[in-house]
């Protein structure tokens, strides 16, 4: 997927969401490819920890590295404070 593709899906969304009412939070559907070993550990994961879903743990890393890279949207430092702080209960 190039750059211009990615624009063009979220200028499409944009347009879509412009025609909706305003709603408190909105989501994005996101493909992507990652490697095997990444794929296997988020399925050990999610395996282990009933309270997490593949959505979740994707939202919860893509936070943290915004987070931790300067992003000061307070959305997302809101996003990753929560998922700090939040427990995961295991089996």
């Amino acid at each position: 997927m190039d750059r211009n593709h990615l624009e063009r899906c979220i200028q499409t969304i944009s347009e879509e969401e412009q025609e909706k009412e305003p709603s408190s939070s909105s989501y994005v559907s996101l493909e992507t490819e990652i490697p095997e070993d990444l794929y296997i550990g988020m399925k050990d994961f999610i395996g282990t920890n009933p309270t997490w879903d593949q959505y979740r743990v994707l939202s919860s890393a893509l936070a943290n590295f915004l987070f931790q890279n300067g992003c000061d949207d307070r959305a997302v430092t809101e996003c990753y404070l929560n998922d700090l702080f939040t427990r995961s209960e295991t089996v």
